[in-house]
C-alpha cells in the first residue's frame, strides 16, 4: 500500500494537469453544443473521464515491464475484437465499427492504436539494430500493422488505418529502419494508389475529390468542409462568445460534438481561444518527447514515442480536416470530441507514458 501510495505521490502533475484542462474544454464544448444541457454529451463524457482517469493512473503505477509482459496479449485480444466486429458489430451511421457489450459499446480499433504500439515496441525491444537491416526480421512487425489495417479499412474507416499505419511507420523509423526500405514501401504504395482507390467506398472517393474541390459540391459531400471554414471564419480573433456561434448553434454545423467540435470552439473562441488550445496539446507533446529522450529502456522509449505520435496524428488530422487541408476522414480532436472508447484509449495512452515517467525516475534514484 505504501509502495502505490509512493508511486501515486511520484506521478508527474503536469500531464495530469494538462489532460484535465483539455477534456474540461471538451466537457465545455459538448455543453454548448447541446445549447446549454448536460444531455445528451456532457453528463456522459464526465463520467468516462472520471472512468478512465482512474484507469489512467492505474497504469501508470504499474511497471512499465509489467506492460511489456502483457503487450502480445493484449495485441491478440484486441486483434479478435476486430475480427468480431467483422462477424457481429453493429452499424452506426454507415459503418460497422462497434461491438455492444451491453454495458459499453466498444470500438476494437480504438484498442488497436494502443495495442499495435505496445506489440511493435517489445518486438524491438527485442531486437538488436542489427536484427532491423534484414527484410526477413521485418516481416512479422509488417504482419503486425498489415491485419488490423486491413480488418479497420474494411469497417470500413480510412481515418484510424491511416493512423494505424503512419503510427506503425514512425515505431520503424525509431527501431533504426533504413531509410531505402520506407522508400521501397512509399514507391510500392504509389504505384498501387490505382488499386486503392478501386477499394474505396463511394463515399471515401467523394470525399477525396471535394477535399480538391469544395465548391463542386457545396450543398451535399462538399456541405460538412464548406459550412465548417465559414464557422471558422466567423469567429474572427476573439470568437463570437460562449454559446454564441452562429453556425453550430444555427445548426448549420454538422457533427458538432465530435468531427468538427474544434470548428465550433474557435467560432465561440476566435483564433486566439484556438491558439491556446494548440498550446495546451503541444506542451502535451513537448513532456511525452521528454519521457522518450529520458528513457533508458528501448520498450519504455519506443511507448513514448508510438504514444505521442498517436496523440499528434489525432490532433494534426482533426484540425487539418475542418481547415479544408485533409479530406474528411472521422478522426476525433483528442480528449475534446465526445466518444467514449477513444477517449478511455487516450487516457490509457498517457497512463502508459506515465508509467515508463515513473521507471525513468526508478532507474535515477529519484523515487
Amino acid at each position: 500500500m505504501l509502495a502505490l501510495l509512493s508511486r501515486l505521490n511520484a506521478i508527474s502533475k503536469w500531464p495530469l494537469f494538462l489532460v484535465t484542462i483539455i477534456s474540461s474544454v471538451g466537457f465545455a464544448m459538448l455543453y454548448s453544443a447541446a445549447d446549454g444541457s448536460f444531455s445528451p454529451w456532457a453528463y456522459k463524457q464526465i463520467i468516462r473521464f472520471g472512468v478512465g482517469f482512474v484507469i489512467m493512473l492505474s497504469i501508470a503505477c504499474t511497471d512499465i515491464r509489467t506492460w511489456m509482459s502483457v503487450a502480445y496479449p493484449f495485441y491478440a485480444l484486441s486483434l479478435v475484437l476486430l475480427i468480431g466486429v467483422e462477424l457481429m458489430g453493429f452499424v452506426g451511421m454507415g459503418a460497422q465499427r462497434w461491438i455492444d457489450l451491453y454495458f459499453i459499446q466498444l470500438q476494437p480499433s480504438e484498442l488497436m492504436k494502443i495495442a499495435l504500439i505496445m506489440a511493435l515496441a517489445r518486438y524491438f525491444h527485442l531486437s538488436s539494430l542489427e536484427d532491423t537491416y534484414k527484410v526477413k526480421n521485418l516481416l512479422i512487425p509488417v504482419a503486425l500493422v498489415l491485419f488490423p489495417t486491413i480488418l479497420v479499412m474494411r469497417q470500413p474507416d480510412l481515418g484510424t488505418a491511416m493512423i494505424l499505419m503512419m503510427s506503425g511507420t514512425i515505431l520503424f523509423f525509431t527501431a533504426g529502419v533504413k531509410i531505402w526500405k520506407f522508400l521501397v514501401v512509399g514507391g510500392g504504395v504509389l504505384a498501387a494508389i490505382p488499386v486503392f482507390w478501386s477499394m474505396l467506398h463511394e463515399y471515401q472517393r467523394k470525399r477525396v475529390l471535394i477535399f480538391l474541390d469544395p465548391e463542386s459540391d457545396p450543398m451535399k459531400s462538399g456541405y460538412h468542409v464548406t459550412q465548417s471554414k465559414i464557422a471558422l471564419g466567423s469567429g474572427g480573433w476573439f470568437g463570437q462568445g460562449f454559446m454564441q456561434g452562429s453556425q453550430s448553434h444555427l445548426s448549420f454545423l454538422p457533427e458538432k460534438q465530435t468531427d468538427f467540435i474544434f470548428t465550433m470552439f474557435s467560432e465561440e473562441f476566435g483564433f486566439i481561444g484556438g491558439l491556446v488550445l494548440v498550446s495546451l496539446f503541444v506542451m502535451l507533446l513537448v513532456y511525452g518527447f521528454r519521457v522518450a529522450i529520458d528513457s533508458r529502456m528501448h520498450f519504455a522509449r519506443l511507448i513514448a514515442i508510438g504514444i505521442n505520435s498517436t496523440f499528434f496524428l489525432y490532433a494534426f488530422i482533426n484540425m487539418s480536416m475542418v481547415m479544408g487541408m485533409l479530406p474528411v476522414v472521422g478522426v476525433p480532436l483528442p480528449l475534446v470530441s465526445y466518444g467514449g472508447t477513444a477517449l478511455l484509449t487516450l487516457l490509457m495512452g498517457q497512463g502508459l507514458l506515465l508509467s515508463a515517467s515513473l521507471y525513468n525516475e526508478s532507474r535515477t534514484g529519484r523515487i
